[in-house]
């Protein structure tokens, strides 16, 4: 019998080489590959050779009559808003996250609700004994809930125990990772298990009609461990985001074949599990300070559903040669470009300043329409004016100073009137009718945002806020007011 060729294959991304190298060429990680042996779990899974005759197969025409099966809704509805209306039958699903941030609390809540129900509910856990669900389950007051609970890592037996009783409406493996089958000779946890796992478990939901939802683990930087085969094999990809200074978390569906992908759930974590979050914008605006410089609320938009939050700019006296520039919860690029149109459209100096910018609430934003309230907040900490504690701001900047309109316009004005906002600052293009109660101000550019936000302030003051910030002239050099007001005449205009 001829000897198998070695085969080693990267743990971050899946790629397979003939030798073993240091660095994986196909994503750059170090000391991430590993020898595996045994066959290819891809066509070992399948339970045929590459030699056998394949069956001709019935082609159907793209109309038809079949009936959409009803989504197994969970009675979360944060969760069911982000998975489409609640889990759709024969589907699996990914569930990833931190350590510690709450999905197993969250899945087995989900599973308590189905399970009272009426339907048939399964959760497996690989990586904590039956005592500890247990525990968690007195902590969320589910005991009542009829789960068939189990202890268990191995794929064949766990398929042999859900295939010997009535099917599940819904099965929950916790965790992937965890898993082991005996077609691939690997440890638990590497490529080739976790791919060939989730493939026996895939097979079983398509077969049988059951939804199936995996828990995976997140790597440093965020990302779900294991090949990135396995989020194509599944038909949805969930995250579950928060930090732990916080109090809340979002849920955010990355990938979802049967629903949207831009919608996301808020839960708060409490002494007896996650609750949901019905006003989100109320609980991100709950705490914020109406009096002090550099904080706009920014009314933006998740999926469909319209959010309001606060965010906090800070630009102080640098003493580095190149100033700080630091953001939570923003993309650092588009900051640098805001400064960047501050600077040379409108004349606002920045550059000689540490800028930290933060999202209030730990909340990552990615939308454009950010930049208005993100250069409203620079200005406002800059001249150490406060900005009006009843106006929201959105729009889009573009590279020439203008502001662009952005999608949704009417949602966001909606929310802001719901709230109580009276004014909101919005760019000239948009052409929704405000609520009543509510009046905007249109501009077309960032000029006209110093122009007309801080039109009722002393625009001198706010001209030479700039040159209050500046550290005492060097040895030797006049510090006349004006001549140092002469000086640099023009700096925010």
């Amino acid at each position: 019998m001829a000897k198998r060729a070695p085969r080693f294959v990267c743990q971050e991304c899946g790629a397979v080489t003939g030798r073993w190298a240091g660095k994986c060429d196909a994503c750059g990680a170090w000391n991430s590959i590993v020898e595996e042996v045994g066959a290819d779990p891809i066509l070992a899974g399948t339970g045929k050779a590459p030699s056998v005759k394949g069956r001709r197969v019935q082609l159907q025409s793209l109309a038809g009559s079949d009936d959409e099966p009803p989504r197994l809704e969970t009675g979360i509805g944060e969760l069911d808003r982000v998975t489409g209306g609640g889990f759709v039958p024969g589907s699996v699903l990914l569930v990833g996250g931190d350590p510690g941030i709450g999905k197993s609390t969250l899945l087995l809540q989900a599973a308590a609700r189905v399970a009272m129900g009426g339907d048939p509910v399964v959760y497996i856990s690989g990586e904590e004994a039956i005592a500890q669900v247990r525990l968690r389950a007195d902590r969320l007051s589910v005991t009542a809930a009829p789960v068939a609970l189990a202890a268990e890592t191995s794929v064949e037996d766990i398929l042999a125990t859900l295939s010997s009783g009535p099917r599940p409406a819904l099965v929950i493996i916790d965790s992937i990772q965890t898993l082991y089958t005996s077609i691939a000779e690997a440890a638990p946890g590497t490529v080739s298990q976790v791919r060939a796992s989730a493939q026996a478990l895939i097979r079983y939901a398509k077969t049988s009609g059951a939804t199936v939802v995996l828990v995976g683990h997140v790597t440093k930087d965020g990302q779900l461990a294991g090949p990135r085969v396995v989020e194509h094999m599944v038909d949805a990809v969930i995250t579950f985001e928060g930090d732990g200074s916080h109090s809340f978390r979002l849920l955010r569906a990355t990938k979802n074949r049967f629903g949207p992908t831009d919608e996301i759930g808020v839960f708060e974590m409490t002494g007896s599990g996650l609750k949901e979050v019905d006003n989100p914008s109320q609980l991100f605006l709950g705490e914020r300070d109406t009096a002090s410089p550099g904080a706009a609320v920014f009314a933006g938009m998740e999926g469909t559903r319209p959010l309001l939050v606060e965010i906090q700019a800070l630009v102080a006296p640098s003493s580095l040669g190149t100033p700080r520039r630091a953001v939570v919860g923003w993309d650092s690029n588009r900051l640098a470009m805001v400064i960047a149109v501050l600077e040379a459209r409108c004349g606002v100096r920045l550059a000689g300043s540490d800028v930290y910018l933060a999202v209030a609430g730990g909340l990552r934003i990615t939308e454009p329409a950010a930049d208005l309230a993100v250069a409203a907040a620079l200005v406002s900490s800059l001249a150490g004016l406060a900005l009006p504690s009843d106006c929201v701001y959105f729009g889009e900047v573009s590279l020439s100073g203008r502001v662009r309109s952005v999608a949704h316009a009417a949602g966001r004005l909606k929310e802001a009137e719901k709230l109580g906002f009276g004014q909101a600052v919005v760019p000239e293009a948009v052409t929704a009718d405000s609520p009543k109660g509510l009046r905007t101000v249109a501009i077309g550019g960032l000029n006209d945002l110093l122009g007309r936000v801080f039109e009722g302030a002393d625009l001198d003051r706010l001209r030479g806020a700039a040159d209050d910030t500046d550290s005492s002239p060097p040895a030797g050099r006049s510090s006349d007011p004006e001549g140092r007001r002469a000086s640099r005449h023009g700096s925010m205009r």
